[in-house]
């Protein structure tokens, strides 16, 4: 691979994201995405041969800055991305009644239209000479089920998936178009949730193969980006241990 070309990942500062990173750093050149630069950093570190990699901190949530950011990181750095994982995700949950649209505003930023910005960009050939090849979104199963004071997750990662389903159309056939279906996986996003006994008992009860680690999902990760993936797009992989086919539950 030319030395220039890279993989960014998003969210790479914790979770899936830091375990995505840590994983690829050993094959690819990595651009880690982060809105904490001091975890960031953090990250880089724990990654193979650090200084290779470089480091994007920006807050997701200011999507209008995504475009200008990422095209003077290029620039700056003079590199140009083979592969796209956006693993950046925020999870709120509140019944209907209590979500403001801020709230709302600040889900669909994150989860789902910064991505839809990010590949904007990378699909130009002025940013990153027509390089790009390939797609993971780190979705959810919630985008297929619904539960709870997941209103917003729910929404913004069925978004996701969609969007995902019409990219791989889209762009093919030069880039391949693929989502990862996360079951429960523990991570700092879902830590109040395996603290809470009563849904951990639940966790236990539903799922056959139990809950997930972040490097079950990176695994299924590598190898969509992979050449054993070359004839899969538009597709979404469900990792989650059993748990959607588990109608006992």
């Amino acid at each position: 691979m030319d030395q220039n070309l890279c993989t960014l990942i998003t969210g790479a500062s914790s979770g899936i994201g830091r375990e995505a990173a840590i994983r690829l750093s050993a094959s690819r050149k990595l651009i880690l995405h982060g809105r904490d630069a001091a975890r960031l950093e953090e990250t880089r570190r724990l990654c193979h041969d650090p200084g290779r990699h470089i480091l994007w901190n920006l807050e997701l949530r200011e999507v209008d800055r995504i475009g200008d950011s990422l095209a003077a990181l290029f620039e700056q750095n003079q590199l140009a991305v083979a592969s796209f994982v956006h693993c950046a995700g925020t999870l709120k949950l509140l019944p209907l009644r209590s979500v403001e649209p801020a709230v709302a505003r600040e889900t669909m930023d994150v989860n789902f239209l910064s991505a839809v910005e990010i590949v904007r960009q990378l699909i130009r050939k002025k940013i990153n000479e027509k390089q790009l090849s390939g797609i993971v979104f780190v979705s959810s199963t919630a985008s297929q089920f619904g539960a709870r004071g997941f209103n917003l997750y729910c929404a913004s990662k069925g978004a996701l998936d969609a969007f995902m389903r019409a990219l791989a159309v889209e762009l093919a056939p030069g880039v391949r178009v693929n989502s990862v279906l996360p079951g429960a996986v523990r991570s700092a996003m879902t830590e109040s949730m395996f603290n809470d006994p009563a849904m951990l008992q639940s966790f236990q009860a539903q799922y056959p193969l139990g809950t997930g680690q972040p490097s079950d999902i990176v695994s299924a990760i590598e190898f969509l980006l992979s050449d054993n993936a070359r004839w899969i797009t538009g597709q979404q992989l469900v990792v989650d241990g059993g748990r959607t086919v588990n109608i006992t539950a």
